[in-house]
């Protein structure tokens, strides 16, 4: 999936829109990726002359590499977190990393969405964790 086809279902946008490509690649598994650029805002004084990725943002990008795979369920939602569970930081990510996502749909209970993810650059592991969100109905009026 390209840009376009990702803000076809997902809610969010620029500066929070936080995957650039993202393909399906199981049943339940996705994967996404998104480079992180020279100017983020939540890197400008994330130290300033050594920015590094802050952890919220690690887990932003994996939680919203793990909405590709229910991407048919989110239309008319916002996916709005319900859990970040167990979540690990191994290595630091700074502009210019391309983030590598791997998510693993666990289980669904309602409008609650399971998920296990990982976060690596160059195939190291910068972040894990567990993470689950709700899809909340758009009230009909914010739809507009």
């Amino acid at each position: 999936m390209d840009l376009a086809e990702i803000k076809s279902f997902m809610p969010h946008r620029e500066p929070m829109l936080l995957i650039e490509h993202a393909e399906i690649t199981g049943e339940g598994e996705a994967y996404a990726t998104y480079r992180i650029k020279e100017d983020e805002f939540f890197t400008r004084g994330h130290f300033p002359g050594n920015p590094i990725v802050p952890g919220v943002i690690l887990c932003e990008i994996m939680a919203q590499s793990c909405a590709v795979s229910v991407k048919d369920f989110i239309p008319g939602h916002m996916t709005l977190y319900a859990g970040i569970d167990k979540v690990r930081f191994k290595n630091a990510v700074k502009p210019g990393d391309l983030c590598e996502v791997t998510t693993k749909f666990v289980s669904r209970r309602g409008p609650l969405f399971f998920f296990n993810a990982k976060l690596e650059v160059d195939g190291k592991l910068c972040c894990k964790g567990e993470l689950s969100f709700a899809l909340v109905p758009v009230p009909a009026e914010e739809k507009q």
